[in-house]
């Protein structure tokens, strides 16, 4: 490996880093709305009308946030009982297949994203909620996180992970 494919690999995993450390900022920062939210309510008060509309709009940036560096981890949902299950000779190619489904999903989510936000951009038009917010803040972290996410799965097609547990080698635990 190249000392410049070292180094774009190094960015590319501190951006999956950093959007992971963002998505956690953003479930801690819902996390203190939501107890604030309740402690005025149970103090009698009326608390700010912003805040519902706020914590909805960072479950969907924090889950998106978060799905490169999940897929990394291998903390996504993912069902390997019929891969672990076959025989090694079939293994190998259900895998890549499995991989080839999730990029494809993936790039047709990005694509989508993309539509709506540039559809959105030029709307001009706004969510009437509490607050009124651009509506392309909808649909901005789909395309680029969705991406991101098929590189994962990228990785995983050309050999340099797995997702699945080899189950003749791994320990009775799992």
């Amino acid at each position: 490996m190249s000392r410049l494919s070292k180094a774009v690999a190094a960015v590319y995993s501190g951006l999956i880093a950093g959007l992971a450390v963002v998505a956690g900022a953003a479930i801690a920062g819902a996390f203190v709305l939501i107890i604030v939210d309740v402690g005025i309510r149970a103090a009698g008060l009326r608390p700010p009308a912003f805040t519902s509309a706020v914590v909805e709009y960072m479950l969907l940036y924090f889950t998106l946030l978060a799905a490169p560096w999940l897929v990394r981890q291998k903390g996504h949902v993912y069902v390997d009982t019929v891969v672990t299950r076959l025989p090694r000779r079939a293994r190998w190619p259900a895998e890549k297949l499995a991989y080839l489904v999730c990029i494809v999903t993936c790039l047709t989510f990005s694509y989508i994203g993309l539509g709506l936000s540039l559809d959105a951009i030029r709307s001009g038009g706004f969510e009437e909620r509490s607050i009124d917010v651009p509506l392309w803040l909808n649909y901005a972290p789909m395309a680029p996180t969705f991406l991101l996410v098929a590189v994962e799965f990228g990785r995983y097609l050309v050999g340099l992970d797995t997702m699945y547990v080899d189950r003749a080698r791994a320990p009775d635990s799992l």
